[in-house]
């Protein structure tokens, strides 16, 4: 499956290089769902609950009435994942919370799946150099993404990868990484972070890995008639 994606901030939809230079603001949000309109779901984050700067609830209940939509951004407790809920996403993403200095937080984990159901819960593994990283990418973790999985697993229903080395950068991302993740656990994985071309595209979606699209939507280098077709095959 192909889901693009709506990245929200100060009250726009933008797209950022590594989580920190914005390199452009898109269109309204409306227009934004009018394109994506053709994918079954799309991925809203907003940056500005996940930098603790505030939130865009409004826009997060916006596009989660229009769209099957999986949600994150500052989920930091059970009452922010069912708040999420409530305003009508599909599905919560939740990233730092899930780690602390030490591992993988369980307990806390735990809550959330018990809060909103483990069959809605997306535990999002950010990668830098190898790492996870929290906080808005800022912070990196002494944990991989392959160590974990299999302790993530009994949470949630799936995760979201990002290969932040490449992320925004339209260079291309790294296949060999998510191929590795997929041999390691059975659960859906989204792969995000410099998928650049329809190749990456189709390689991601031969692995059974689904392809989140930001910048190469948004510069156009991606055309989303093109990306339509192929998710229509791949749904068949």
């Amino acid at each position: 499956m192909i889901i693009p994606c709506i990245d929200l901030m100060a009250g726009k939809v933008v797209q950022l290089v590594q989580g920190r230079d914005k390199a452009l603001e898109a269109d309204s949000l409306a227009a934004m769902l009018d394109q994506f309109s053709p994918f079954a779901e799309i991925q809203v984050i907003d940056l500005d609950a996940a930098l603790g700067n505030g939130s865009n609830d409004a826009l997060v209940e916006q596009a989660a009435a229009r769209s099957k939509a999986r949600v994150g951004g500052g989920v930091r407790s059970p009452d922010r994942a069912r708040t999420l809920v409530v305003q009508g996403a599909h599905r919560v993403i939740v990233g730092t919370a899930a780690f602390s200095e030490t591992g993988v937080r369980h307990d806390f984990l735990a809550s959330i799946a018990a809060a909103i159901g483990r069959e809605r819960l997306i535990v999002a593994l950010d990668s830098k150099d190898g790492k996870i990283m929290v906080k808005g990418w800022r912070e990196a973790t002494r944990l991989t993404a392959e160590q974990v999985l299999g302790e993530l697993s009994p949470h949630c229903a799936g995760f979201l990868c990002t290969y932040v080395d490449k992320e925004g950068m339209m260079q291309g991302t790294d296949l060999a990484w998510f191929e590795r993740l997929r041999a390691a656990t059975d659960l859906e994985i989204t792969a995000a972070g410099g998928i650049t071309t329809l190749d990456d595209v189709r390689a991601l979606l031969a692995m059974n890995v689904h392809a989140a699209i930001g910048m190469a939507v948004y510069t156009g280098r991606l055309n989303l008639l093109e990306l339509a077709s192929i998710n229509s095959g791949a749904r068949k």
